[in-house]
């Protein structure tokens, strides 16, 4: 136990030195576990053949991963509404809705920021695109400059707890293989499988909780201290109509409903649920950029937008026809109603069809096209190249003998079960200000997870008070990684001393939410017990 404790502490070490180092996480972890197996084996100490099972533990982990196939296609969904200017819409016209309520201008941020993390899940994106189109705007009607930089970076961060998140898509992952090891280590062969949806569900309640006590507070403060966050005066010109607010709201709500409902109804695996969120992303982008380019006066667009408008009803048709018959075409269901539907689903498809080419000219005609592509592979590789990497450092973990030094720390620490999992909770809190959450998820889950979930804990609520951890740790000064974004926007009027003292009760609302749901699992294990029962 002695060799292989010295062994794994040395493997970390050399991982976070190189980290921290310079050195991208992706060839820090595989090079620490290369290398320390080079010295290990050197010494007796290892068998380099295990290093045979790295192909076919990357094949099966990442390669051949029906789950993980969505996560490009929601960052793609993401980088899509991102670069349409979707967000844009939402804060322009959203700001109009509760202006002139007290911190009206505030609790529009906070109800952007929910959708906005429902439909892109992109943190910097959110709190960049807040920061460059809300603070000004907060700032000139008066708001204090530390509340305005708060709202929008606890806003912004909540992309990482409300679904469809690609946080809870890593962590789904993970904890299932976790689970089902940690399961059969007790022998139960067969327990009940976590799947993403499960975690979508139990997040729900939480995340829109957390949404709702921003809000609760920005309206509090604007009760008790107007001056801070003064509502817009009534006199002030505002042209915006209902009709434009609900144009702006309609279209992420509806992607919205779209991805999370198949998800949930079951109708749709994550992985096909996110093809539906890309496509239809793909289809509002191209459907406001077209329409953009009508009222310009540009030639062509108005037949493009009609087209694209056309697919969008399209993708709800699909749904629909195929709920209300069997479209399978065999000999024993062919029936005339099952004919028509079966005609009118083909119409639909086509259509479907027509309108992407449609909006994909729009995207290349305006030069978007290749940004997004580019940007989505980017994300994309980071994601799949720190997986290798940690799938690498695992294997060399486990077979340093990790898993038995991690179970013997675990049961060392007073309090049992749940002890262990305030220490994981402030082992992850801390990584948080160091490392992002793809590779806290994919270095330290993999490790942790199997040893904590051998007890009476519930995966679900385990990966929704990870996922909230995250989150604190993003917003907590000096290292919380929103806190950077905003300040890379923010005008020079706004201090960084303004920034740390505007998210403090935010960070406050989010430990008593982390402390409500640690006490009160049933926030998060209640609604996937509903759904998947």
């Amino acid at each position: 136990m002695a060799t292989d404790a010295i062994l794994v502490s040395l493997l970390f070490i050399v991982a976070f030195g190189t980290v921290l180092g310079g050195i991208p996480v992706a060839f820090a972890l595989a090079g620490a576990a290369f290398w320390m197996s080079v010295i290990a084996s050197f010494f007796g100490l290892f068998d380099f053949s295990t290093f045979a099972a790295v192909p076919s533990r990357i094949y099966g982990t990442a390669m051949f991963n029906e789950v993980l196939t969505a996560v490009p296609l929601f960052i793609l969904m993401g980088v899509i509404l991102e670069r349409s200017k979707v967000a844009e819409d939402l804060l322009t016209n959203m700001g109009h809705v509760a202006r002139r309520l007290p911190a009206g201008l505030g609790i529009s941020v906070t109800l952007v920021g929910a959708l906005l993390a429902a439909s892109t899940g992109i943190v910097g994106a959110t709190v960049v695109a807040m920061g460059l189109l809300s603070l000004p705007t907060m700032l000139k009607h008066g708001y204090k400059p530390s509340l305005a930089a708060g709202s929008i970076c606890a806003s912004g961060t909540l992309g990482q707890i409300i679904p469809p998140s690609i946080v809870l898509v890593f962590l789904g992952d993970q904890l299932s293989g976790a689970y089902m090891e940690a399961q059969r280590e007790i022998g139960n062969f067969s327990p009940d499988p976590v799947s993403v949806g499960d975690l979508f569900a139990g997040a729900m309640i939480p995340g829109i909780g957390l949404a709702c006590l921003y809000m609760l507070y920005q309206l509090i403060i604007g009760i008790l201290r107007p001056q801070d966050c003064p509502p817009v005066v009534a006199d002030e010109e505002d042209n915006t109509s209902m009709q434009q607010i609900l144009v702006a709201l309609l279209p992420p709500l509806l992607l919205i409903i779209a991805v999370l409902g198949s998800i949930l109804a079951g109708v749709a695996t994550p992985t096909e649920a996110a093809g539906v969120g890309a496509t239809g992303g793909l289809l509002l982008a191209g459907l406001r950029m077209s329409r953009q380019d009508a009222a310009e006066g540009q030639q062509g667009y108005p037949l493009l937008s009609k087209l694209i408008g056309s697919a969008i009803v399209a993708i709800f048709v699909l749904p629909v026809l195929r709920s209300v018959a069997d479209l399978r075409m065999t000999l024993e269901v062919v029936t005339t109603y099952n004919m028509i539907c079966f005609a009118l689903a083909v119409a639909a498809s086509t259509v479907l069809i027509i309108g992407l080419a449609a909006a994909l000219l729009v995207l290349m005609r305006r030069k978007q096209l290749d940004q997004i592509v580019q940007n989505t592979m980017k994300v994309s590789t980071l994601a799949f190249a720190i997986l290798i990497g940690a799938t690498i450092f695992s294997l060399i973990f486990r077979s340093f003998g990790g898993e038995h030094v991690v179970t013997h720390v675990m049961e060392q620490i007073p309090g049992g079960t749940y002890g262990a999992l305030i220490a994981v909770s402030l082992l992850v809190f801390v990584l948080g200000f160091f490392l992002d959450f793809i590779e806290i998820v994919f270095i330290i889950m993999p490790i942790v997870a199997p040893v904590i979930l051998q007890s009476d804990i519930n995966p679900v609520w385990f990966g929704v008070l990870i996922a909230m951890n995250l989150q604190t740790s993003f917003l907590t000064p000096p290292f919380g990684f929103a806190l950077f974004y905003l300040r890379g926007v923010a005008p020079p009027e706004v201090k960084t001393a303004d920034i740390y003292r505007g998210v403090l009760p935010f960070i406050a609302i989010q430990i008593f939410a982390f402390l409500v749901v640690f006490s009160f699992p049933a926030l998060a294990t209640w609604l996937p017990s509903v759904i998947y029962r």
